[in-house]
């Protein structure tokens, strides 16, 4: 099965006793707005998970802005929302698919098998009069045990190699003016892993904010390798999450995500920049 449904595809099976809804709305600069925004009104029996406090560890000097949590943390939290391999996941977010994408990833990176994330989002669903609710559900802790697949994430040393040996095609999820480098807006150096060909991650939404259809993510990524390893960036490891699904679509098998991104890759004073376009 595909990795996106649509509101109509959970409307039809919400209730169901093997699915769990994850909320993951967040909003960049106001760490609160997506918990306040959940508890005002959210998809009935969908349990919360924050980017920062959830999704990510601490900042330190490397690892860019939104480090990967520690796996069994992780996996804790997961269990307290009632998650475990035998369930499916729908994810839903208000950012277009960013902060779903994310936690899809993480899932797929700890071994589960059934994730999605849900079309056009939360406001949609709203406007769309599909129920809502501020009650938060009951949910019965399980265990999540992950089986991580280690060939899905990629560190700074394994970039470093690639710019030497051309073995891998890089991807950078950035709009075009970061990429380029004609402005940098949150972290302290502007441009681009250089080789790094920029494909913007909100182009894979169309004019109301629905993903384009397999096809069409299929013509997006047409002139992408197939015979190398696909690494996958953008600036803290997040809005990188809907180019790897988008090119899981398309049916591309060896993408890989670079956690850290451009906030960990320059970290490191001796790291290269490129800008301009590739």
């Amino acid at each position: 099965m595909k990795n996106i449904v649509s509101m109509k595809w959970l409307l039809a099976r919400m209730y169901e006793s093997d699915i769990v809804i994850v909320d993951c709305r967040f909003t960049l600069g106001q760490p609160d707005a997506g918990r306040l925004a959940y508890e005002k009104a959210h998809i009935p029996r969908a349990v919360y998970l924050d980017l920062d406090k959830d999704l990510s560890s601490s900042l330190s000097s490397h690892g860019g802005r939104h480090p990967m949590p520690d796996l069994q943390v992780f996996a804790g939290k997961l269990g307290l929302a009632g998650i475990d391999h035998d369930k499916r996941v729908v994810i839903y977010d208000d950012q277009g698919g960013m902060v779903a994408s994310r936690l899809w990833w993480m899932l797929k990176y700890t071994g589960h098998k059934s994730v999605y994330v849900m079309d056009e989002g939360f406001t949609a669903w709203s406007q769309a009069n599909f129920p809502v609710t501020v009650e938060t559900p009951v949910v019965i802790p399980v265990r999540y045990v992950p089986d991580v697949q280690a060939d899905m994430l990629v560190d700074v040393d394994t970039v470093r190699q690639v710019l030497k040996d051309d073995t891998s095609y890089l991807i950078d999820s950035r709009e075009p003016r970061r990429y380029e480098g004609l402005e940098e807006p949150i972290d302290p150096v502007a441009g681009h892993i250089p080789g790094a060909v920029n494909y913007f991650w909100k182009d894979l939404l169309d004019d109301q904010g629905k993903w384009l259809s397999i096809e069409d993510i299929q013509k997006r990524f047409a002139s992408v390798p197939k015979d190398k390893d696909v690494i996958v960036y953008c600036g803290s490891g997040v809005s990188a999450c809907p180019n790897v699904l988008a090119l899981n679509e398309a049916g591309l098998k060896n993408v890989k995500l670079y956690g850290g991104s451009w906030s960990d890759w320059v970290s490191y004073p001796e790291n290269p920049v490129a800008t301009g376009i590739e």
